[in-house]
């Protein structure tokens, strides 16, 4: 039992079965699509609304240095994350990674946790697009009609047409080539990070030096109390963390490093890159390295702008330009939130189908879903279906239930694929590998410990949620996955392994 559970699949297996005919995907993306796509994920809310939270409640001014290290934490999962990408070009990012090197119940763990994680994250940034786009539309004197608006607080029945209709307008883009999604990601994370450069630009003439004093408060005003109880915070960890000084800057870097989550989404990505062993390095480290730089300079801006103590919760972008009398770069801010949660949207729902995917082809979930469309070579039916109910889980679910679910399941994500690049090396030296984690084994050591130290501190809730949907994992697993698997029907001698890319 214990050799089939932690049988592995081979590295060079899992290239060729990508070049099946039904079951190969269109390989299209460059290292600048990659970088694209990582940025069009990261950026997100987080920038919008956690800079006012962490400098009031924790480092003040020095939150830009709380981004600096949240960055490193990232770095260091993204450094193993390019080993892998580069060395299994192959949909599926952590769980095929998990795959090749910890074995098949693993690798199970981690797909059947990263599907949940994705949806759920795919739901939540719908629901708060649907948000954003409901309040500029009152803006401009139009209301949506009762019962097809947000959900969020609504006692009657109701359903959030937009969030709805905008997951299956992006589930279409997908399904039409991996290429066009592309060139639309493009396209709103260019409107996106003009958003972030105006507010950068506009707002370092607004900077008053006394802002930036104390750089590093030792106490909480006063004034920043009421803050303390923000319901995202509250939402998001389960705790309301207060301690300034040297030590309030690493609490904020706990808070902000949320806002990094995303880049891992670049490596599902691997299978459609033209030249992975070469990109997939430079796609996932060049987005996170110019998404910290955004972040370090949008909070020494903010901060300078206003006093820490003074910074809005909620929105503290817009309120720090209300603040200094600007009151119009507040609209634009919202419209450029708006518009840059579209990518996010896209990008953690092409995760999902990719993960779903490569789990399909190897036979731990039917094999029905892992043919490609015969002319957009896209995983057409996992990107429908999923596409369908993750358009009726926005369109009927408060925001406030989906919002509860924080990212365990990509902090778990990252031990494994460090784990996996010390056992890999270990088992299988001889394997090429275009980009290697420096300073092997400590860097994939001190990735593990800075995951497992953020996943220590969600709350209890999140640890029996993700117990509750791992213990209907496993019961799949047995009933279906582990019998079915390609590997297993090879092991019983019903199937041979792929040669020359043709269908066993």
């Amino acid at each position: 039992m214990s050799s089939t559970l932690f049988r592995t699949k081979k590295v060079e297996q899992s290239i060729l079965d990508t070049e099946e005919p039904e079951h190969a995907l269109k390989k299209s993306l460059s290292a600048l699509d990659l970088t694209v796509f990582g940025v069009g994920v990261i950026i997100g809310t987080g920038i919008f609304v956690l800079t006012g939270t962490v400098a009031k409640d924790n480092a003040g001014p020095a939150t830009a240095l709380a981004f600096v290290a949240a960055g490193v934490a990232c770095a260091l999962a993204a450094l193993c994350y390019a080993e892998f990408a580069s060395t299994v070009p192959v949909a599926g990012s952590a769980y095929t990674f998990s795959y090749a090197s910890l074995g098949e119940l693993p690798a199970w763990i981690i797909g059947w946790d990263l599907v949940l994680e994705f949806a759920l994250g795919t739901a939540v940034v719908a629901v708060g697009w649907s948000g954003y786009i409901q309040s500029l539309m009152e803006n401009a004197g139009w209301t949506m009609p009762a019962g097809l608006g947000s959900r969020e607080g609504a006692d009657a029945f109701g359903f959030d047409i937009l969030a709805a209709a905008l997951v299956l307008v992006l589930t279409g883009i997908l399904v039409l080539g991996m290429k066009l999604s592309a060139r639309i990601t493009s396209l709103v994370v260019a409107i996106k990070v003009t958003v972030v450069l105006v507010v950068i630009i506009a707002g370092a003439f607004l900077i008053k030096g006394e802002n930036y004093d104390p750089f590093i408060p030792k106490e909480q005003p006063v004034e920043a109390g009421a803050s303390l109880d923000s319901p995202l915070i509250q939402l998001m960890f389960g705790w309301a963390p207060s301690n300034f000084g040297v030590m309030g800057i690493f609490t904020a870097a706990s808070v902000v490093f949320f806002a990094f989550i995303g880049f891992d989404v670049v490596a599902t990505a691997a299978e459609e890159t033209k030249n992975p062993q070469r990109d997939m390095p430079r796609g996932i480290l060049g987005s996170l390295a110019i998404c910290t730089t955004l972040y370090v300079l949008v909070s020494i801006v903010v901060t300078g702008m206003q006093h820490y103590s003074e910074l809005s919760v909620d929105a503290p972008l817009a309120d720090a330009f209300k603040a200094t009398g600007h009151p119009w770069f507040a609209g634009f801010i919202s419209f450029g939130a708006a518009v840059g949660l579209t990518t996010v949207c896209m990008i953690l729902l092409l995760g999902q189908t990719r993960v779903f995917f490569a789990m399909s082809r190897d036979g731990l979930l039917p094999r029905f879903f892992s043919r490609v469309h015969p002319r957009f070579k896209t995983p057409h039916r996992p990107t429908i279906l999923l596409g369908v109910i993750i358009a009726i889980l926005a369109g009927f679910t408060p925001l406030t239930e989906l919002a509860a679910l924080v990212n365990i399941g990509t902090l778990f994500a990252f031990v494994v694929v460090a784990i996996g690049v010390i056992i890999l090396r270990k088992s299988r030296p001889d394997l090429p590998r275009a980009f290697r984690t420096p300073w092997v084994p400590v860097i994939p050591i001190l990735s593990v410990c800075a995951s497992l130290w953020l996943m220590i501190n969600l709350p209890a809730e999140t640890w029996v949620r993700f117990a509750i949907w791992m213990a209907a994992g496993f019961l799949v697993y047995f009933l279906y996955g582990r019998t079915h698997s390609r590997l297993a029907r090879r092991d019983a001698g019903e199937e041979q392994p792929s040669v020359g890319g043709g269908t066993p």
